[in-house]
């Protein structure tokens, strides 16, 4: 397929930075770049096309994803749904929406890490509230972890079986049964972000927090920062994001005092701001490049 006639559009969120990066590095690229919502798509079961403000999806060669929206639910499964029919249809997606719908959920990602025998810090899920209270009394400091967050959006740090049954009461009244518990490390405050592009290492970001709270998040405070990994911090990155298959991603990880490195989560998207801040990696410009060749080899 020639350049000139590429049409990649990029599914995220008008308006944010990454979204944007993504869509002006098409455009100069003479690659499309149309930005589309996910919560502007609908489906014509009559036609059997899907479209966004009127746009027919089908008739592009190929999306990037990068946001799947400003919040996070069980709802994301639906619309991921709808972006694998247009990949039946022969629209490539860089990551797939099928790759992507099998670890949205947290649940989903962290099984998954588990059978393939990656180190995380010890988690508990129930739907038992007595159990989980009886849990938390037993390990010591826990976080509550929403099945469908980013950004640490949602999270609790627990200190006591107390805290814990309130949180998980409150989660309950509004109709979310799981429980998800991770045993709380001190990490003085850092963690560490490592990127993925096609299955290859390409970069790595520190997180480091503010000292307001007990998480790292940029939303809160944080910052990033450059940090060069080891090669046990690659090859651990490299066996956590393996299995997903994914084309642009980044592995969470921490180094604990108590078992040394383990891992969070392997994200669905990618962190493009923690290269870019950290090192001045341009992650949005490579990926273009990677999507245009995959489409015109």
């Amino acid at each position: 397929m020639e350049l000139s006639r590429l049409n990649i559009g990029v599914i995220g969120i008008a308006g944010a930075w990454s979204t944007e990066a993504l869509s002006a590095s098409l455009a100069r690229k003479g690659a499309g770049g149309k930005i589309v919502q996910l919560n502007e798509i609908s489906y014509d079961l009559a036609s059997g096309d899907v479209y966004s403000k009127q746009q027919n999806l089908n008739e592009f060669d190929g999306f990037i994803i990068k946001k799947m929206g400003k919040d996070y639910s069980a709802n994301l499964l639906d619309q991921l749904e709808l972006l694998e029919l247009l990949e039946r249809r022969g629209v490539r997606f860089f990551s797939s929406p099928a790759m992507i719908r099998r670890m949205i959920s947290r649940l989903g990602c962290t099984l998954r890490l588990l059978d393939n025998s990656i180190p995380m810090p010890p988690t508990f899920v129930t739907e038992d509230t007595d159990a989980a209270v009886s849990w938390v009394e037993s390990q010591g400091p826990a976080i509550l972890k929403p099945l469908y967050s980013t950004k640490a959006r949602g999270m609790e740090l627990l200190h006591d079986g107390a805290l814990a049954r309130q949180h998980f009461n409150e989660l309950q009244q509004r109709g979310e049964k799981i429980i998800y518990l991770q045993k709380h490390y001190d990490l003085s405050g850092t963690d560490y972000g490592l990127v993925f592009m096609g299955g290859e290492y390409i970069g790595a970001y520190a997180r480091v927090g503010d000292g307001s709270t007990w998480h790292t998040t940029t939303r809160e405070g944080g910052k990033y920062e450059a940090f060069t990994p080891s090669a046990e911090l690659i090859d651990l990155a490299t066996r956590a994001q393996a299995p997903f298959g994914l084309d642009f991603t980044s592995v969470d990880i921490a180094v604990t005092k108590e078992v040394g490195p383990v891992v969070f989560e392997v994200s669905a998207f990618g962190s493009y701001n923690g290269l870019y801040e950290s090192s001045g990696i341009d992650a949005p410009d490579l990926f273009t490049d990677y999507a245009i060749k995959k489409l015109t080899e």
